[in-house]
């Protein structure tokens, strides 16, 4: 019995192992090709024959203009966060307290239209924004955006906020709170690993759209980071930058990567509080 279910612990961590080398071996090709020389691009070894940082160096020339769309996208993924979670979090708290008709059929409507293809609403979008001046402005990407951010944030945070117990505004409230004051001193601290969570999903939800940055801009100065690589030009016409675009892909994943682990430790901390308290 004892080697069973040693046996079964090592094949548990070797699935563990083989799902995660599995998920990272995209990213770390990535991350070495984009330490390769351009003459060593197409190298299949493990390692680089020598480490090159050619490639991050033409990323960041001024020329690229790949700075000023990292900057894009940060303010569009930015606003779109505050934006939905400031929406979604009186909406979901009303979705989650509040008893009236057609509640479960809201809330279906409401994921519902998070689903729908984005290229359905981009043609419509494009002739409206056109009509009133916001085509290259920042606005015509966040709006669009919060078309499937904010159902997402609505749909996550309604689920989080039906865990919490009914019991916690009442006490508020015996103690002298107003339904609004036990929302804002009481349950909003104790959300906040919830919160937390839902603007990770939507940040980063936001940060890798692209069909609606590559429709509503036609001024460089104006694309984000994943319209401004997939027009990365090479040198010359007829070259193919492959090392910029994955040192690109690097620069555009490893600010995901810290975010998500720093809230990461964030929400464990007030799940931890939440609990003890």
């Amino acid at each position: 019995m004892m080697a069973s279910a040693k046996l079964r612990g090592w094949l548990l961590y070797a699935g563990v192992l083989a799902v995660v080398a599995y998920c990272l071996a995209p990213f770390y090709w990535m991350l070495v090709s984009s330490l390769r020389s351009t003459s060593d691009i197409f190298d299949t070894s493990l390692l680089p024959s020598r480490v090159s940082f050619e490639n991050y160096r033409a990323l960041l020339d001024t020329s690229q203009g790949f700075s000023r769309a990292v900057l894009n996208s940060l303010i569009v993924a930015g606003i779109t966060t505050v934006l939905a979670l400031l929406l979604a979090t009186f909406t979901a708290y009303a979705m989650a307290r509040l008893e009236f008709r057609f509640k479960r059929l809201i809330l279906t409507l409401i994921i519902a239209t998070s689903m729908f293809p984005v290229v359905s609403i981009v043609v419509p979008l494009l002739k409206l924004f056109t009509d009133i001046g916001w085509i290259n402005t920042y606005q015509a990407m966040i709006v669009p955006s919060m078309s499937f951010t904010l159902p997402l944030a609505v749909w996550n945070l309604t689920t989080f906020f039906r865990q919490m117990p009914d019991e916690l505004e009442h006490a508020a409230m015996i103690d002298g709170c107003t339904r609004g004051q036990a929302f804002r001193k009481v349950i909003v601290p104790l959300a906040a690993p919830g919160i937390f969570t839902t603007a990770i999903i939507v940040f980063i939800a936001a940060w890798n759209e692209f069909l609606i940055a590559l429709t509503m801009t036609n001024k460089p100065g104006m694309q984000t980071a994943p319209v401004a690589i997939s027009k990365f030009t090479g040198a010359t016409t007829y070259e193919t930058p492959f090392g910029s675009q994955m040192a690109a892909g690097v620069l555009v994943t490893i600010p995901l990567v810290v975010m998500v682990l720093l809230f990461q430790r964030r929400i464990v901390a007030g799940l931890t509080a939440g609990a003890a308290k």
